[in-house]
């Protein structure tokens, strides 16, 4: 039984799952999209979204901390240059999984695995996300009722204009 495992072992051993870990890791850093099976793409998800959280204060402590696991001085540019600047307000889930079809020689579940800010076609959407708090309050709930009064208002300058431009044509 596996009792309190929480391990995924990956049917390899401890040194091949490391290496396997490591080097997915630096491959979703350089490429910020990787195709992988759904398993590892899991096991994967739990061992980079720490070290993206360490590269958003960029220290020699918590460079030489991901440097130990990652052994690739290209990846620690990338990771603590360009992708800590980019997921700096972001509060976690840096990551998404999105699966694939069934490989087809041995029918294993397939997924790809990205970084979320670096997907040019939800770009927009993260934009509008990211600029959004997540957690809300109560309080905040009398803001929007005075916010939601000056948008009437800017809609009959809109319609006052539209007639004006109509009869100048």
């Amino acid at each position: 039984m596996r009792h309190g495992d929480k391990i995924k072992n990956l049917g390899r051993t401890y040194e091949h799952r490391a290496a396997l870990m490591s080097n997915l890791a630096c491959q979703i850093i350089e490429h910020k999209r990787i195709v992988t099976t759904l398993a590892k793409a899991k096991a994967l998800r739990v061992y980079v979204e720490p070290m993206i959280t360490r590269s958003k204060n960029d220290t020699m402590h918590n460079r030489r901390t991901v440097f130990s696991s990652l052994q690739d001085k290209e990846a620690i540019k990338e990771l603590f240059g360009v992708i800590g600047d980019k997921v700096a307000n972001r509060p976690g889930g840096y990551t998404r999984i999105i699966k694939l079809n069934r490989r087809m020689g041995d029918a294993s579940d397939m997924a790809m695995i990205e970084l979320v800010d670096f997907n040019e076609i939800y770009g927009k959407d993260t934009e509008a996300a990211a600029a959004k708090k997540t957690r809300r309050s109560r309080k905040g709930s009398t803001a929007k009722k005075e916010t939601a009064a000056p948008a009437p208002e800017a809609t009959t300058e809109a319609t006052d204009a539209a007639p004006e431009a109509t009869t100048e044509v």
